[in-house]
C-alpha cells in the first residue's frame, strides 16, 4: 500500500512527541500538588528526578509493582502502599478491604502469591469507634479471601481535621511463583493486550460515592485479589506471559505507557475493544472524563505471546470476577515508547500519561 500525505503528516506528529518523550526532564516544580499523587505525568517526574536519584537508583532502574529479591535461594517480593480514599466506605467497597486488595495485587503483578502483610492505621481525631472497627473487620475479610495473613501494624492518631477519618498504609510480601517470569519491558512487536475485565469502575464509583454529582448510575468498585487471575494466566500461557499491569492510579492509560517506556515499544489499543459497563461509560461521559484514564482496583492489563491470547482471555473468563476480560490490542515496533488508540473512525490518537488530577482521593 502506497503512503498517503495524511499518512505521511501523522508519521511525522508521531515522530516529533517520540523526540520530546525522550527529552531528560528535570524536577522543577516548587510545591508537591495533588497531581502528584494521580499515577500520571506528574506523579512519574516525582518519582524519576527526584525521589529515585535521591535514594540512588540507577537511572534505568525498572519500575514495576514490587520490588523482587532473593533471601537464601527463596524468590520473593515486598512492596508497600497508603490508601487516601475519600469516601471510607462506597458502593462495593471500603478502605479496609482496598487495603488488603491492593497490596496483593501489587505483588501478584510480578508473578508472586501474596504471603503476608503489616497494616499500620494512622486514624483522625474524632472517628467514630463503629467505624474503625467496620474496616478492621474488613481488612480482616479481605485478608482471609486472598489467602494472607495481617501479622503486624501500627496505629497513630492524628488531629482532627487532619487525616479524612482514616489512612492505612501497608507492606506485603509475597513467594514468587516459578512458572512466573514476568518483567515491565518483556513486550515483543506482535504480543496482544488483554484485560480481565470492564475499565473505570472503581473509580467512577467513588466519584459518584462522593455525592458531588446529580448522577444516580449503578456502579460497584471492582475491588478484589488478583492472584486467582494471575494463576490461571500463568498456567494458560506456559512461554508467553510477558508482563502484567494493575491499572490503578493514572488508569489504563498510564499503565500502557509505562509498559511501552519499559519495553521501548508501541502500545496500541482498539478504542472499540475496550471493556465498559454502560453506566461507566454514561457517567464519564457525561462528566467529560475520558475512562481510559480512571483507576481500577481488581483490573488487570497482561501482555501475551499473540499465540498464546485467545487461550489467556479463556482462562480469565473462568475467574469469579473476570467474566468480562478482553483481547484489546497489539503491540507493535513503532512509535517506541507510547501508547496509541485506534479510533472507530480508523484513525490513531496518542494516549499520554495522565495530567493533572481528576479524581482525587480514589485509592
Amino acid at each position: 500500500m502506497t503512503p498517503t500525505s495524511d499518512d505521511g503528516a501523522e508519521a511525522a506528529v508521531l515522530a516529533r512527541i517520540e523526540r520530546a518523550s525522550r527529552r531528560p526532564r528535570e524536577f522543577r516544580d516548587e510545591r508537591i500538588t495533588a497531581a502528584h499523587g494521580a499515577g500520571g505525568r506528574a506523579s512519574q517526574e516525582l518519582l524519576e528526578r527526584l525521589l529515585l536519584p535521591a535514594l540512588g537508583a540507577e537511572p534505568d532502574f525498572p519500575l514495576a509493582d514490587a520490588a523482587t529479591l532473593s533471601i537464601d535461594g527463596v524468590a520473593l517480593a515486598f512492596t508497600t502502599d497508603s490508601f487516601v480514599v475519600r469516601p471510607l466506605r462506597f458502593p462495593g467497597g471500603s478502605i479496609g478491604e482496598l487495603a488488603v486488595n491492593g497490596t496483593v495485587n501489587d505483588l501478584a503483578m510480578v508473578g508472586a502469591q501474596p504471603v503476608a502483610l503489616t497494616l499500620s492505621l494512622v486514624l483522625e481525631e474524632g472517628l467514630a469507634s463503629e467505624l474503625l472497627a467496620a474496616e478492621v473487620a474488613a481488612a480482616a475479610r479481605a485478608a482471609a479471601a486472598a489467602g494472607v495473613r495481617i501479622v503486624a501494624g501500627d496505629t497513630k492518631v492524628v488531629e482532627r481535621g487532619a487525616a479524612d477519618g482514616m489512612y492505612i498504609c501497608t507492606a506485603g510480601v509475597g513467594r514468587i511463583d516459578p512458572r512466573a517470569r514476568l518483567a515491565p519491558g518483556a513486550a515483543l512487536p506482535g504480543d496482544r493486550l488483554v484485560v480481565s475485565g470492564p475499565l473505570a469502575e472503581h473509580g467512577v464509583a467513588v466519584m459518584l460515592a462522593r455525592g458531588e454529582f446529580e448522577l444516580g448510575a449503578d456502579v460497584r468498585s471492582d475491588t478484589r485479589a488478583l492472584w486467582p487471575a494471575v494463576s490461571a494466566l500463568l498456567d494458560a500461557c506456559p512461554s508467553g506471559l510477558r508482563s502484567l499491569r494493575d491499572p490503578t492510579r493514572g488508569g489504563l492509560a498510564s499503565a500502557l505507557n509505562e509498559l511501552a517506556a519499559a519495553s521501548g515499544t508501541a502500545m496500541v489499543v482498539a478504542e472499540e475493544e475496550i471493556p465498559l459497563a454502560p453506566a461507566v461509560a454514561g457517567a464519564c461521559e457525561l462528566l467529560g472524563i475520558d475512562p481510559l484514564y480512571v483507576a481500577c482496583e481488581g483490573r488487570l492489563l497482561a501482555i501475551v505471546a499473540a499465540s498464546d491470547a485467545d487461550a489467556a482471555v479463556a482462562a480469565l473468563r473462568g475467574v469469579r470476577g473476570c467474566e468480562g476480560a478482553a483481547q484489546i490490542g497489539v503491540v507493535e515496533a513503532r512509535p517506541p515508547g507510547m501508547a496509541l488508540v485506534q479510533t472507530a473512525f480508523g484513525s490513531r490518537r496518542v494516549l499520554d500519561m495522565l495530567v493533572g488530577d481528576p479524581l482525587p482521593r480514589i485509592c
